[in-house]
């Protein structure tokens, strides 16, 4: 029974290492890189680890059905270069492949935040499918939060995926600038329209959600901090999506005796 691991990358070299060694037992380890210009190609090779380059970006989901196109093994785990897979949830999925019970599983996620694993403000268990066999999943085309769509059965592990998020702060405006431009170009391509007031609106309930119905103030400082995270990402999310409505509506008509 053969296993590859996929994943991304992107000027990962604080990662990438910790990362592959946590998975070194999977048959085959492929990446596809789209410019790093931290070395994280060179150290990937350096580890084993088949290493393919993109010129382009388009977009997470596209990208990691990139990597996914690479395996050829009976079974496929994707991770992210953040993730780590420890040696008891090694023993699961070994067991979870021989069994063969479900075409794919899901796993919860164990997210580190500034120094802290957050257990709640709606981070954990957060279940996520990763494991599947080849041919029997793939990646939607979505810019951000991109899903697997599972063609068969879908089981259980218990063991938690460990996450390593954000180490300090300058990461985390670093991430809510890049998926908050996502998000709203995503939602714009969608045809979803904002205003500033429910930019606010937005960003006042998704704060509500994360630190007070999802009890993220028993997290300590770092659960206020993610709520912070959050409002923040959705506020920006939808005033750039508003920003593009206006930009778009303030571009010039195409010149009549210019169409064919």
């Amino acid at each position: 029974m053969s296993i590859s691991v996929v994943l991304i990358t992107k000027n990962e070299a604080h990662n990438i290492a910790a990362c592959l060694e946590s998975v070194s037992w999977c048959d085959r380890a492929i990446i596809v890189d789209s410019g790093s210009t931290d070395g994280t190609q060179d150290l990937a090779r350096a580890l084993g680890a088949q290493v393919v380059e993109t010129a382009d970006w388009p977009g997470f989901g596209p990208q990691k059905n990139r990597a996914l196109a690479h395996a050829d093994t009976d079974w496929v785990l994707s991770i992210d270069a953040d993730e780590r897979v420890t040696p008891e949830l090694r023993e699961q999925i070994v067991a979870a492949m021989q069994s063969g019970s479900a075409d794919a599983y899901r796993m919860p996620r164990l997210s580190r935040f500034c120094g802290r694993f957050i257990r709640h403000a709606g981070w954990y268990p957060d279940y996520v499918v990763r494991l599947f066999r080849r041919g029997k999943a793939r990646f939607t085309d979505d810019l951000v939060h991109e899903n697997l769509i599972v063609d068969g059965t879908t089981g259980s592990l218990s063991t938690p995926l460990l996450h390593y998020t954000y180490d300090d702060f300058s990461q985390v405006l670093r991430k809510v600038e890049q998926y908050s431009t996502l998000g709203a170009r995503q939602s714009f391509a969608r045809g979803k329209t904002a205003t500033p007031a429910s930019a606010v609106l937005h960003g006042t309930w998704a704060f509500v959600r994360t630190y007070l119905l999802r009890r993220g103030f028993l997290d300590g400082a770092q659960g206020l901090g993610v709520a912070m995270m959050n409002a923040h990402a959705s506020y920006y999310k939808y005033i750039k999506l508003w920003h593009l409505q206006r930009t778009a509506g303030d571009a010039p008509a195409a010149d009549p005796a210019r169409r064919r």
